[in-house]
């Protein structure tokens, strides 16, 4: 018989029943992960071993139930909780493809956007331009226009902004804004993801607020319709996210006293997810519950109507839908020191690890109830000492040829992924129900040469 699993990490690869199938971010194998009888691992009801040969390794595997069902408990629980309207919005930046766009946005998401490039990925995905807001601390002038054609709402980071789109909006088309600013919260999270404290590239001060709006105000091609803030990524706290709503409340009558027609308040994303054992992230909803609490408290105290609450999940959305598949290649016993087990993939595919110190879950696909544990670092396989996606970590004895599923890899390793040492990206499959549909073919060698100019003057003449 098949059972739900989830990987454990105390020293081992341990599987045991899933404890939160509604809440995929505290899981750290997708929900759909079952051992089958011939004990190897299946997501999605397809044997992972088996997708591996039928498609090639690395593989970036989607499970859509996970997805789905992170999905719908955001949906349910800002029903739930808040008792105004909602909309929560995808941060495409985790991992921006045709296929997830038409996933969220079937299951009633926005999406947030930070680039033409995702605007355009989330507008051939499904996504309706009204249900995108698009970030971004240095756009330019053609993504603006871009994003203004599309009925996108633009969020104002900076003056810069503002004298662009002086150039671009009308009258008789005025740009629906929101404005962003930073609240001055700091969270306990890597410094490089702390987008919440004064000192950062993001959104207006504190104190410029005030001048902002009374200056935007007086345009007639600016439709000011809401406020964001945003303070960090990988949280596990609920209290900065109460503290945030005090200080957006307090933003939100200042505009609305000046006039502004502010309808929406956007407290952007951040929510952890379980990578290993010892990460214990809130749910989903307790999530959902505590920000909703916290707004419907603020404006209360305050003496104003309930905005449109909306939100920014990423990483919580696809992190633990996603997992990649390596095949192991060389071992090398340094003795008394370490050993080390290659595989065919690394930091140009998950760039996390050595770029954040990101800790990792994985085990063998087809050995993974094994327990005769050895002490191993997974290394990748690109011209750097530090390009390690695992370090001193227990793995049943392996050999060539041998699958290893990473799990959590759903977030920030496809977008952030490179061609470093000219090394293909990996394909991208999409499992559910028993069959695999192929979302992003596998790039060619050929295919890094596309962009490629050679000049006259260095082609050989014969």
């Amino acid at each position: 018989m098949n059972i739900k699993v989830k990987i454990s990490m105390e020293g081992s690869q341990a599987f045991e029943p899933n404890k939160d199938i509604d809440s995929p971010n505290r899981n750290i194998a997708p929900i759909s992960s079952e051992i089958n009888e011939n004990k190897k691992l299946v997501v999605g009801g397809c044997q992972l071993s088996e997708l591996a040969k039928k498609y090639g390794t690395p593989l970036y595997v989607f499970d859509e139930l996970t997805l789905r069902s992170a999905c719908k408990t955001y949906i349910s629980s800002l029903k739930k909780h808040y008792p105004g309207d909602s909309l929560p919005l995808y941060a495409s930046k985790a991992n921006s493809t045709l296929a997830i766009c038409a996933v969220i946005a079937s299951e009633g998401f926005g999406l947030d956007a930070v680039s033409e490039g995702e605007l355009l990925t989330a507008l051939k995905g499904g996504v309706k331009g009204e249900n995108i807001v698009f970030h971004g601390n240095n756009k330019s002038q053609d993504e603006l226009n871009f994003a203004y054609k599309n009925n996108v709402t633009i969020v104002l980071d900076n003056y810069h902004d503002i004298e662009l789109l002086k150039n671009i909006a009308s009258e008789k088309k005025p740009a629906k804004l929101m404005l962003r600013f930073t609240p001055g919260i700091e969270c306990h999270t890597h410094e490089y993801i702390r987008t919440g404290h004064l000192d950062s590239k993001f959104g207006f001060d504190p104190d410029e607020l005030k001048s902002v709006l009374l200056e935007l105000k007086t345009y007639n091609w600016a439709n000011l319709t809401g406020l964001h803030a945003h303070i960090g990524s990988q949280i596990f706290e609920v209290q900065p996210h109460i503290d945030l709503a005090g200080v957006m409340a307090d933003a939100l009558k200042l505009a609305q006293e000046i006039g502004h027609p502010i309808i929406d308040l956007n407290l952007g994303g951040g929510l952890g997810i379980k990578y290993v054992q010892e990460d214990n992230p809130p749910s989903i909803e307790k999530w959902v519950e505590v920000i909703a609490g916290a707004v419907v408290k603020a404006c209360k105290d305050r003496n104003l109507d309930l905005p449109r609450l909306m939100c920014e999940p990423g990483r919580s959305l696809v992190a633990n839908s996603g997992l990649t598949i390596y095949e192991i290649g060389s071992k090398k016993v340094v003795p008394g020191v370490r050993t080390y087990l290659s595989v065919n993939g690394g930091m140009s595919d998950n760039p996390r690890p050595i770029t954040y110190q990101s800790l990792y879950s994985a085990c063998l696909v087809d050995k993974p109830l094994n327990t005769n544990f050895e002490k191993v670092t997974i290394a990748g396989k690109h011209c750097e000492s530090g390009d390690v996606l695992l370090k001193d970590f227990l793995l049943p004895s392996c050999e060539s040829g041998d699958f290893l599923a990473v799990f959590g890899t759903g977030a920030y390793n496809y977008s952030m992924s490179s061609n470093y040492n000219r090394i293909p990206r990996p394909a991208t499959i999409m499992v559910g129900k028993g069959s695999s549909e192929l979302t992003q073919r596998r790039e060619l060698p050929e295919d890094l040469l596309q962009l490629d100019v050679l000049p006259d003057r260095f082609i050989p003449k014969n």
